[in-house]
């Protein structure tokens, strides 16, 4: 894979597993009835959350070689710590903790492809 499309995958990862944990107490009795309530584990959520920080991580790391800018790097680190303590304030909390958290990862990709975009001197 390419750093770009790493980049994008991570974005989607990131944005998947901030619908899942978002949209989770809606559908969890749903999803109890047709017996896939394992959807809710936390193991689940945690298995996603670190796939999407190492494919953010290669992303990154990929993207510095080029930019030699370490900043992505920071936030997709930043969001990725907050987004795994994202019960740290309750249930009442946790939804503004996830969208924090998945918007600093979001962000770390959507930066790390226009920096590598303006090092290669394409247009953003």
């Amino acid at each position: 894979m390419t750093q770009q499309s790493l980049d994008k995958t991570g974005m989607w990862v990131t944005t998947l597993c901030a619908l899942h944990c978002l949209l989770l107490p809606v559908i969890l009795p749903v999803l109890s009835l047709i017996g896939l309530s394992f959807i809710g584990a936390t193991l689940l959520e945690r298995i996603i959350l670190s796939t999407s920080i190492v494919v953010g991580l290669i992303a990154l790391l990929a993207g510095m070689r080029k930019h030699a800018r370490f900043y992505p790097l920071t936030m997709l680190f930043a969001g990725g710590v907050i987004y795994w303590h994202k019960d740290i304030f309750g249930a009442m909390g946790e939804p503004l903790i996830i969208l924090v958290g998945a918007g600093l990862i979001i962000a770390a990709h959507w930066l790390n492809l226009r920096l590598v975009r303006l090092s290669d001197g394409l247009s953003v």
